[in-house]
């Protein structure tokens, strides 16, 4: 069983070319709108309610949605976490994002202000011209102001004491969270954050793989 958490603000598109290449039961895990001051294992919980205690299979989060998986994983630990386009820990956290936090300028630009610079973001997120940059601007029209802001502030500001082991996947070319010292189990060649869309072959083997592995360690 396939469980997948999208990216911050993002749904189910960014899976489109993703899900049909994979091997088993897939699930697409709908972001709740959380409430104010929520805070993430709270929230966490709330998502984890859908999946069965006993679940097991594959948690697969992107980016912000990685966060959220390792979280879950907490108390879904039959299910084993991985991470596409996102990070381990809350140490690794790139230094631009750890100078925005520290600066706190992220509470002073509301985030759907993005919706007004496309191309910049465009660069940022490593997305090509043509299916993935519509799909981007679709995606930025309908962010959810609520519940972007919160998630940008938990992740910023995510407390990963004790969380558990994850598989990361990560481009090489990827702006948000690039690769930094500490050892990654599978580098794409060439990927951006956006990589889930533009490197889904790639992705899907990889998944395919692990899920092989989950189904015959069960035996």
């Amino acid at each position: 069983m396939f469980y997948l958490l999208p990216g911050l603000g993002a749904d189910e598109r960014v899976f489109r070319n993703l899900l049909p290449r994979l091997h088993g039961q897939t699930r697409v895990m709908p972001w709740l709108t959380p409430t104010p001051d929520e805070t993430l294992p709270h929230y966490a919980a709330r998502m984890a309610a859908d999946i069965p205690p006993e679940a097991e299979g594959l948690l697969v989060g992107v980016s912000f949605g990685g966060v959220v998986g390792l979280e879950i994983n907490r108390l879904r630990p039959r299910l084993r976490t991985v991470l596409i386009s996102s990070i381990p820990d809350s140490s690794c956290l790139p230094p631009l994002l750890r100078l925005i936090r520290a600066s706190g300028v992220y509470r002073l630009f509301p985030p759907q202000w993005l919706k007004l610079f496309p191309r910049a973001g465009q660069w940022y997120f490593g997305v090509k011209d043509g299916e993935e940059y519509r799909l981007f601007k679709e995606i930025l029209r309908d962010m959810e102001p609520v519940y972007t802001r919160w998630a940008i502030h938990r992740l910023l500001h995510w407390d990963s004491t004790h969380v558990g082991r994850s598989i990361q996947i990560l481009g090489t070319q990827d702006r948000v969270f690039p690769p930094g010292p500490t050892p990654v189990e599978y580098l794409i060649r060439g990927g951006g954050h956006f990589m889930v869309l533009s490197h889904a072959e790639e992705i899907s083997q990889i998944l395919n793989r692990l899920a092989q592995q989950e189904r015959v360690a069960a035996f």
